[in-house]
């Protein structure tokens, strides 16, 4: 028993371990692109990133500094409404990225092209994004101030909270600079962190779902199960225009597999009704475990 005891908390010890290298990580790689694109460029990721942005060309204060004295109060309030993990994580990614920001800034900035600063940053700093909060963890700012503000007000959404704020911070930076560009290009740096926090979190591999009606869904089922080697389900419906009781095949399948089945089915039966749509995650046989 005392064995299995230590095994489980070896385990634990060592998922922590592993945890916080992916958080030290993931602050590191927002780190560069934080410094060697976005700031020697005023362009703002959003958050307090943003805020230290400003405070770094108008008062000449280090980026890293500013980030963990502006996040002190929000740790603070985070410690009570989320917990010792929480905030034990947020601290390790907060503290991570404010040191690596301070290194990093003292090099020379790879481009000063506002264009090129834009992608790549946001592309980099959307890729380290994604490795922290898969780690559970926070590098503080908007995201850890959004999920206290959903800790007293739980029907806002998360994501929703997060733009609202970012939005604010980088209209900050437009009024400071004075230049709309500035706003224009945070703006695609924003949209980029988004799609590359996707990416990582579902894979390049979109699921799609699948309904297709026809009379001839017996012959495009086992045509379907025979040569793409995926299951569909029947569900009976009726036509509320028509009133006939119908048959929809339902099915979820790859991006090609969507594409050969739709062939498939148009083979079989050229006036078949077909809905392909986007799945944001499909778990099971055949796809994530």
């Amino acid at each position: 028993m005392e064995k299995i005891k230590n095994e489980i908390q070896s385990n634990s010890i060592l998922k922590n371990i592993s945890n916080y290298m992916l958080i030290i990580i993931g602050a590191f790689i927002m780190a560069f692109g934080v410094s060697q694109f976005l700031l020697p460029n005023q362009l703002s990721s959003g958050g307090l990133t943003g805020v230290a942005t400003v405070t770094y060309y108008l008062f000449k204060l280090p980026v890293g500094t500013t980030i963990i004295a502006l996040n002190i109060p929000l740790f603070i309030m985070a410690i009570y409404r989320k917990g010792k993990d929480f905030f034990i994580n947020g601290l390790v990614g907060t503290l991570s990225l404010s040191i690596f920001i301070d290194i990093l800034e003292r090099f020379n900035p790879l481009t000063q092209d506002r264009l090129l600063a834009c992608i790549y940053g946001g592309i980099i700093v959307g890729l380290g994004s994604a490795l922290v909060l898969k780690s559970n963890a926070s590098t503080g700012g908007t995201d850890m101030l959004a999920y206290i503000i959903k800790t007293y007000k739980p029907m806002y959404r998360t994501s929703n909270l997060i733009v609202i704020l970012d939005i604010i911070i980088v209209l900050i930076n437009v009024i400071f600079f004075k230049e709309i560009e500035v706003g224009l290009y945070s703006a695609i740096t924003i949209y980029l962190m988004g799609k590359m926090i996707d990416i990582i979190f579902e894979g390049i591999y979109f699921t799609k779902t699948m309904f297709i009606v026809s009379n001839k869904y017996e012959e495009i089922a086992k045509m379907v199960g025979d040569n793409v080697q995926r299951g569909t389900t029947a569900i009976s419906a009726k036509g509320m225009y028509t009133k006939e009781e119908r048959t929809i095949l339902w099915c979820v399948a790859s991006r090609n597999e969507a594409m050969r089945i739709k062939q498939i089915s148009k083979k079989i039966d050229p006036r078949a009704f077909i809905v392909i749509s986007n799945a944001r995650e499909a778990y099971g046989i055949g796809f994530k475990k």
